[in-house]
């Protein structure tokens, strides 16, 4: 097994699993104390796992630089999909889970949160295991590869709608608070507004949302439409 498929096979298995804690602990804290718990639950894993996604955006980054010093089979081994398809479903990923969960505490009980945690949760366990298998035996089921190009109609939504959501709620707190926020005057004579920001950022789900969603159903036309395979 050369270097790259093992770390590929090594990423995708913990992400696997780091995710899948995530989902039973989300769903046990809902049974034991509605969704007041959910967040708490699943904080730090959420906070590590979600984090973890980064390296999905930094290696296309980094061997999309090193495709033009001629390491093109390299390149092809390691990277998996487009950087410009990848970087803003982690980007809104990364923001929700630290800038503001981590954050803003007066959030993180609200019913969103478990949506959102339940949306990501699902979506992940299905995917990783699907690259994780396909990665280690070079086979995935047919049964799995229609779970990754069908749930999206409604795992795709509901995490949507979830993200779009925590954001408005969280809104006022920005409002009253200096977090992230630089004030004028300041020696880099520059101003920046956590919450001008943040509205900036919501907005920016409206064109973007229907572009990933129509993109997805492509994806799916071309996966389930080729014959079975080892893929």
């Amino acid at each position: 097994m050369g270097v790259v498929k093992l770390y590929l096979c090594v990423y995708n298995w913990l992400l696997f699993a780091g995710w899948l804690q995530i989902l039973v602990s989300a769903v046990k804290a809902l049974q034991q104390s509605g969704p007041s718990g959910v967040y708490a639950a699943v904080e730090k894993p959420l906070q590590i796992w979600q984090t973890a996604a980064l390296l999905e955006v930094f290696f296309p980054l980094v061997f999309s630089f090193l495709w033009f010093l001629v390491l093109r089979r390299i390149v092809y081994g390691i990277v998996r999909s487009p950087v410009m398809a990848t970087l803003p479903q982690i980007g809104s990923r990364i923001y929700l889970t630290w800038g503001i969960l981590f954050s803003f505490p007066q959030v993180q009980e609200h019913w969103l949160v478990t949506s959102l945690v339940l949306s990501w949760s699902i979506t992940e366990v299905i995917r990783y295991s699907f690259f994780a298998l396909k990665e280690t035996f070079g086979y995935t089921p047919r049964f799995l590869l229609w779970l990754r190009y069908t749930t999206f109609f409604v795992l795709y939504p509901t995490g949507i709608c979830s993200e779009a959501g925590l954001v408005f709620v969280t809104l006022p707190f920005m409002q009253l608070s200096d977090l992230y926020c630089l004030r004028m005057p300041n020696k880099l004579n520059f101003g920046f507004d956590y919450y001008y920001m943040s509205i900036v950022a919501l907005l920016a789900y409206i064109p973007g949302s229907p572009g990933m969603y129509t993109h997805m159903i492509r994806q799916r036309k071309k996966a389930l439409s080729s014959k079975p395979k080892a893929s």
